[in-house]
């Protein structure tokens, strides 16, 4: 009987974690090149279950598997292209394909799809409240002014084919998997390389991949699963509170 409680709680916490990475999500819809988490849970190994005799417990005979509690198996980020918005501003960019902008604060470099610069009293091109976007070899990008023209590899000018400023740095890695998200929600990583295989488009950002009627979906389900589980355990209560009053009567 207390393996029901074992079982219902789990349920209701893996649902409980489950809503918090949707929240996160319907959250960060409308932030630029966000990345959505998807939670998944899993049960412990499968377990054999056999009855035995009242009187003679050698024996025994074998009823069929049983799994326990679900337990958290994976928490990780779908990569998925995300739709692309045209916004005009000429210090907008998009990426189309893999890869990420490398953008540094204290020496410190993350990655993110967000393409939503802006130029500080500096001239730094910068990600606003994250830091310094780099170029094709790590160093900040310095404009000195906003009235420029990307082509499709990222290369900057001032004019269109003339007076080079730079070129926007767009790292790809081996494996998106090893990826993990930090505080300033950027990526961090090992193993950057330049890609050479994206296309910039400027005037436009990336949306967020996140789907709104999927994600709502996904919180109705999780939110039936966490309440089924709360009446059940309920039940359950009560069953062993009236067992324990018979058992003290008897």
């Amino acid at each position: 009987m207390y393996k029901g409680f074992y079982n219902l709680t789990s349920a209701m916490l893996s649902q409980g974690r489950r809503l918090d990475v949707v929240a996160h999500n319907m959250t960060n819809i409308s932030t630029a090149g966000f990345r959505g988490d998807r939670y998944t849970d899993s049960t412990f190994q499968d377990v054999l279950i056999s009855r035995v005799g009242n009187k003679n417990k050698a024996v025994s005979t074998e009823m069929g598997n049983e799994t326990y509690i679900l337990a958290p198996s994976e928490l990780y980020t779908d990569f998925t292209q995300g739709s692309l918005e045209e916004t005009g501003l000429p210090l907008d960019f998009a990426i189309w394909g893999d890869g990420f902008f490398a953008v540094q604060r204290d020496g410190e470099v993350g990655y993110t799809r967000s393409g939503s610069f802006v130029l500080d009293d500096n001239g730094m091109l910068c990600l606003a409240g994250q830091g310094q976007v780099l170029d094709r070899e790590g160093q900040p990008i310095q404009l000195t002014t906003d009235d420029i023209y990307a082509d499709s590899t990222g290369a900057l000018y001032t004019e269109r084919g003339r007076n080079y400023l730079g070129s926007l740095g767009i790292y790809a890695f081996p494996d998106t998997g090893e990826l993990e998200r930090n505080d300033r929600g950027l990526f961090v990583g090992e193993g950057a390389q330049l890609s050479e295989n994206s296309v910039i488009y400027q005037g436009r950002v990336e949306r967020s991949n996140v789907n709104m009627v999927q994600e709502m979906v996904y919180m109705m389900t999780s939110q039936r699963a966490l309440q089924s589980a709360a009446q059940m355990s309920k039940i359950f209560d009560q069953i062993m509170t009236k067992d324990s009053t018979e058992l003290g009567r008897a």
